[in-house]
């Protein structure tokens, strides 16, 4: 079964320190830092994302979704708020595996539940993303990431041996 997360961009956008210093400068830098940190978590996690980012207020906006690294970004059309989106994306979600919604609003909480999904907070989501982001940070760092190689436990008689045989000599 996969995993899907689909991620309410700008409810985690207000909602993590992270993007509290470049808020200001309008919320497209925010957009791509976040796609950026998604798209980490779908490489190292295995999941799918899909983040959604509002777009009701924008006049003539029309729906519309694209691949980015790897991280389905969906914008909504004109009168058509994340909430109304993400409900429906879960419901065809949940026929294919796991979905995880990230967000804080209580409404869409509830109605996410009632569709078989499972809720995480923004908080909940950003420790996730540290520890996989730690994680494989420390899988990067061994000092020797053949240490659990069966050759070096062996004896050198025995290497040798084995080696002349892969070589196909006697």
């Amino acid at each position: 079964m996969q995993d899907f997360y689909v991620v309410d961009g700008y409810n985690v956008i207000h909602a993590w320190p992270d993007f509290e210093g470049i808020k200001a400068g309008g919320l497209d830098h925010c957009r791509d830092r976040l796609i950026d940190i998604l798209a980490n978590f779908a490489a190292f996690s295995g999941a799918r994302v899909k983040v959604i980012f509002d777009a009701h207020l924008v006049k003539s906006g029309i729906e519309h979704a694209e691949f980015i690294h790897g991280v389905e970004v969906f914008y909504t059309q004109e009168g058509e708020t994340a909430d109304s989106l993400i409900e429906r994306l879960v419901g065809d979600l949940g026929k294919l595996g796991t979905v995880y919604v990230v967000t804080s609003d209580w409404d869409e909480q509830r109605i996410i539940f009632g569709r078989g999904a499972f809720r995480v907070t923004p908080k909940e989501f950003r420790e996730q993303i540290v520890q996989i982001n730690r994680q494989q940070q420390e899988n990067y760092n061994k000092e020797n990431p053949t240490e659990g190689y069966l050759e070096d436990k062996l004896p050198r008689e025995i290497r040798i041996i084995m080696e002349k045989w892969r070589r196909g000599k006697n």
